[in-house]
């Protein structure tokens, strides 16, 4: 037999959802102009509030929706960006040696795994990465780059690599 639901006792997240759904939506299509990106948005958003676990201590939620919905909308801007560049360099490749479409999308998906990954490390952190990985530089050449010592060059690295391999591992959990 179930056991009959306590309406003292509500699901703080379904009352969110049910209460402000409607008003986020509103809020994100006046500010993406499309009603069906703020429908994803807002699912989004909601997922975020859902997987932080924040519903039960949300004092202003509006404010906390709205913070939360701007970070979501940053992300899809850039992810729209990093496509389009994507897109725009395939435009560009001889028809001899454009990849098939599931590799455009698994090498589109890596690109954009790889962007969520470098948006998490620190601005020094981030420069040293890509001028060691991109560029080839050693330490002492990245020192003298950034104007910093190679011990901070060192510092960074390992910041960086401790990033990607806890990126790395975060993705097979989820995946």
């Amino acid at each position: 037999m179930p056991t009959p639901v306590n309406p003292a006792v509500a699901d703080p997240f379904a009352d969110l959802y049910q209460s402000h759904h409607r008003w986020l939506q509103r809020w994100l299509a006046q500010r993406l102009g499309s009603m069906a990106d703020a429908d994803d948005l807002a699912q989004d958003t909601f997922l975020r509030v859902l997987s932080g676990g924040n519903a039960p201590s949300v004092r202003q939620p509006k404010s906390f929706l709205v913070t939360i919905a701007r970070r979501v909308m940053v992300d899809f801007f850039r992810r729209n960006a990093l496509e389009r560049a994507w897109l725009d360099l395939l435009e560009q490749l001889p028809e001899a040696h454009m990849p098939s479409p599931e590799l455009q999308h698994g090498l589109l998906e890596t690109l954009q795994q790889i962007d969520t990954m470098l948006d998490g490390l620190g601005e020094k952190v981030r420069q040293a990465f890509l001028l060691s990985q991109l560029e080839g530089l050693t330490y002492p050449q990245i020192a003298e780059r950034m104007q910093v010592s190679v011990s901070s060059v060192k510092k960074y690295m390992a910041k960086a690599t401790e990033h990607c391999l806890l990126f790395r591992l975060g993705l097979e959990l989820n995946g």
